[in-house]
This record gives structure tokens, C-alpha cells and sequence, in this order.
């Protein structure tokens, strides 16, 4: 008997395009499905998208038709929701598509816990969805509706005490929320650290004018140069529902996000050892910094959502685990929550420097060599692919726990079908950029369809 797949939901939610695969009236069964599923208080939020408005009224629809009370928490970032749903609410909704361009949006599903509905439960929901079987409740039971906008500042108020003993008076940063919906609370976090804070792209606007909602080198040009302008200790800036953070460091460089993930790791991990756990395509720095700070490293398949249910399991064993995220400036500190958190993740920057007394451009030239490709090999039979690199690679150490990871002597390659693109994604790193190209071409000969 085969195992069931997530049909409509991906790693993170399910999003599409406005008007096409995404409209209200998918949100809205979307909405009773998790109400049919998880009675009680749901808290909702949206991130700033034109669409937002309409899908989250549609969702609060569903779930009010449930009998769910809901509490509409307005335009806030991802990690908030997921916070304030730990520690008032049953469950909770998110719209939003996170990096996707400004047609797209969709949805995703809390628990009561605060992390994303894992697969198992994403599959019955789904079958709730496409069978439309709800338990839609009468006149006199039906779900209550109210607006708390204002609970986003309990969050603000719990990342920006986090680091309580640091003092960042006299630090500038300059941060990129990128007209989504952490343009309040994260320079309100990084204030009341003590900060002077800068803005760009400051104003919401689900139109995204200043820059597209997924951060790249290209795109954050500006806040480069304001970094610069400003003397700031380094730049930060979010995507577009601000449960990641990428940086930029004093000189405008921008920092991979596997080498912010290596220097936050070093900073948590120097204080206190333990596990940290990171899917199969971080970089190896994990692992290096691991054995510098006298930690593990727990790899995962790659999605947040399975790094945070990894981390908690491990947790409920009785294992310290100090650290956990992606190599994508989808950071992990489990003392705050158990998911990817942009603000934290600029806050515990904060935290790194004050405690270093260094510039960032000097950290990350601490850091191990390395070099990474990415790569996409188009297919429309990935499985075979897969099949042909196990067999080929055999001699190698191997990993299966997300696709063919294939791992050597200071280096290593993943291969991993997209799940939702006829295509294969390659990554290799190795110590220097002549031996992973010369690792992915041997690769890609031996597979190539």
C-alpha cells in the first residue's frame, strides 16, 4: 500500500497565482477543513499582498463557519503568528507565499504549538478539502469574530528581550523589511535593543516596489550602499513574511546564508554544546563548526517544518539541542520557538557583534573555505535519476534521507527532485570552486539523462 502525498500543500503552505490555482474560494474550504479538524480559538494574520484582504477573509469565513472562535491579528510576520498561536490560540492560519512574486499568495496551517502542520496532518485536512466534508456548525454555534492587532508587540516585546544582558546602544543597522510585514516589528526589536535603526523599503506595500519579496545580492544593492552611507554595522533584510534574514555586513558584502547560518551556530553553540540539527543541503560548515564548538549536527530532510519537529523530538528525549534552520537565512534559537524567525535571527546578529566586539567582515573570514554550486538538471523521470546516482556512487558514503546526498573527504554533492518542477536540483560544495566544479561535472555525466 502506498504511502499518501501532499497534493495540494508543499513544503511550506500552498500558494499560487491570483485568479488561477489561488482564490477565495479554496481559502475558504481551506478555512473549514482546519476548523473541522481543530476546534476552538484560531488566530489568523496576512502578510501584505493586495490579495490579503479578500484571503483572509475567506479563511476567517471557513473557520467561523466551523463554530472556530477567531482572532484577526492583521498584517504581521509568519514567526508572530506562530507565536502568539503558542501561546493563546488552538491553532492558526497565515496568508501569505512568502518569497513568491506579488501575484502569488496562499496559506499556512499552525498548530497549537506554533510550528506548521506536519504531513500527516496536511493530508487529512486535504482530504477534508477535496471530499468537502465539514463540519459546518448551526445558527446558535456558530464562531466568533475579533481583531487584536495590537498582540504583535507580546512578540515584539519577547525577541527584543531575548538577549537581555546585551547593550547595543550606539549600534546603526539598517534594515530592509521589504514593504512586507515586518516593517514595524523588527525595527522596533532592534530599538529597543538599543540600536539606531535605519530603514529601506520601510513602508508595507503588497505591490513590493522597492525590490522583490525573495532577498538576493541583486535586489539588495540599496540597502548595500546605505550600509555604507551610514557607517551601520550591517544590513538586514527579510523576506516577504519575514521568517528569514539575510545580511549584509559593514562594507555592503553580502553574506551566504550557510556562512550567517556557520557564525550564529559558532556564537549559540561556544556558549552552550549540544545538537543542532539542519537539512541535508546546508553547507558543511555546519559540521565544521560543530566539531570546533564540541557539537552535533542531526540532518534532516529539507523544509523547516521537519528541522523543527526533528528538534522538538530530539528535545523530548532529553537531548540538548541548542540550534537548528536552513541554509537559506531560515534560522532556528528553540529557547524562543520552534521555527524560522527573521527578527530573532537580527537580533541574535546583534547579540553576535556586541559579544565579539568584531565587524562582521572580519567573523566571516574565520570561517572554513568553502564553495557552493547550484545547479538544476532537467528531467521528467527524477526518480531514475536518483536511481542511476545510487547505483553509480555506491562506493561513496550516501545518503538517502532527502534524495542522493553523496559525501567525500571535503566535499559533498545532494541530489533532490523539486516537488514542483520536472527538474532535479544538484548542490556541491567542496573547499574550493575547482573541485566542486569538477566534482558536479563528474556528476552530471555520469546521471545526465
Amino acid at each position: 500500500m502506498e504511502t499518501p502525498e501532499k497534493q495540494l500543500f508543499g513544503t511550506n503552505g500552498v500558494r499560487g497565482i491570483i485568479g488561477e490555482e489561488m482564490n477565495p474560494e479554496l481559502v475558504m474550504k481551506i478555512g473549514m477543513a482546519l476548523g473541522t479538524m481543530r476546534k476552538g480559538r484560531i488566530g489568523v494574520g496576512r502578510d501584505t499582498r493586495t490579495s490579503g484582504p479578500a484571503l483572509s477573509r475567506a479563511v476567517i469565513a471557513g473557520l467561523l463557519a466551523t463554530g472556530c472562535d477567531v482572532v484577526d491579528l492583521g498584517v504581521l510576520p509568519t514567526p508572530a503568528v506562530q507565536y502568539l498561536v503558542r501561546e493563546h490560540f488552538d491553532a492558526g492560519a497565515v496568508i501569505t507565499a512568502s518569497h513568491n512574486p506579488p501575484e502569488y499568495n496562499g496559506v499556512k496551517i499552525i498548530e497549537g504549538d506554533g510550528t506548521e502542520m506536519d504531513d500527516t496532518q496536511t493530508i487529512r485536512l486535504e482530504e477534508h478539502l477535496f471530499a468537502e466534508e465539514f463540519t459546518l456548525a448551526g445558527w446558535e454555534a456558530m464562531g466568533t469574530l475579533s481583531a487584536a492587532p495590537e498582540m504583535i508587540y507580546e512578540y515584539i516585546n519577547a525577541v527584543a528581550g531575548y538577549w537581555k544582558d546585551i547593550n547595543a546602544d550606539g549600534m546603526t543597522i539598517v534594515a530592509d523589511p521589504g514593504s512586507g510585514p515586518a516593517c514595524e516589528s523588527t525595527p522596533q526589536v532592534l530599538t529597543k535593543m538599543g540600536c539606531h535603526v535605519v530603514t529601506i523599503n520601510g513602508m508595507m506595500d503588497g505591490t513590493f516596489p522597492g525590490r522583490m519579496p525573495e532577498p538576493s545580492p541583486e535586489g539588495l544593492q540599496p540597502l548595500a550602499e546605505l550600509v555604507r552611507q551610514t557607517g551601520a554595522a550591517f544590513g538586514v533584510a527579510h523576506d516577504g513574511d519575514a521568517d528569514r534574514a539575510v545580511f549584509v555586513d559593514e562594507t555592503g558584502q553580502y553574506l551566504e546564508e550557510n556562512e550567517e547560518f556557520a557564525l550564529i551556530e559558532r556564537f549559540i553553540c561556544s556558549d552552550t554544546p549540544g545538537i543542532v540539527v539542519t537539512p541535508v543541503s546546508t553547507s558543511f560548515l555546519a559540521e565544521r563548526i560543530a566539531e570546533e564548538t564540541g557539537s552535533l549536527v542531526d540532518y534532516t530532510r529539507v523544509g523547516s517544518i521537519y528541522v523543527a519537529r526533528r528538534m522538538l523530538a530530539l528535545a523530548e528525549e532529553g537531548k540538548t539541542v541548542v540550534f537548528g534552520g536552513e541554509g537559506n537565512g531560515g534560522l532556528i534559537l528553540p529557547g524562543h520557538q520552534h521555527c524560522r524567525d527573521g527578527a530573532m535571527t537580527a537580533a541574535t546578529m546583534v547579540a553576535l557583534l556586541k559579544s565579539s566586539g568584531k565587524k562582521l567582515s572580519e567573523l566571516r573570514e574565520t570561517l572554513p573555505p568553502h564553495a557552493m554550486l547550484k545547479d538544476k538538471i532537467h528531467t521528467e523521470s527524477p526518480q531514475t535519476l536518483l536511481i542511476k546516482a545510487e547505483k553509480a556512487f555506491s562506493g561513496d558514503a550516501l545518503d538517502l534521507t532527502d534524495g542522493v546526498r553523496i559525501n567525500r573527504q571535503g566535499m559533498w554533492a545532494l541530489l533532490r527532485p523539486s516537488g514542483t518542477e520536472p527538474f532535479m536540483r544538484l548542490y556541491v560544495e567542496a573547499e574550493t570552486e575547482k573541485e566542486a566544479e569538477a566534482f558536479r561535472d563528474e556528476i552530471t555525466t555520469i546521471i545526465s539523462p
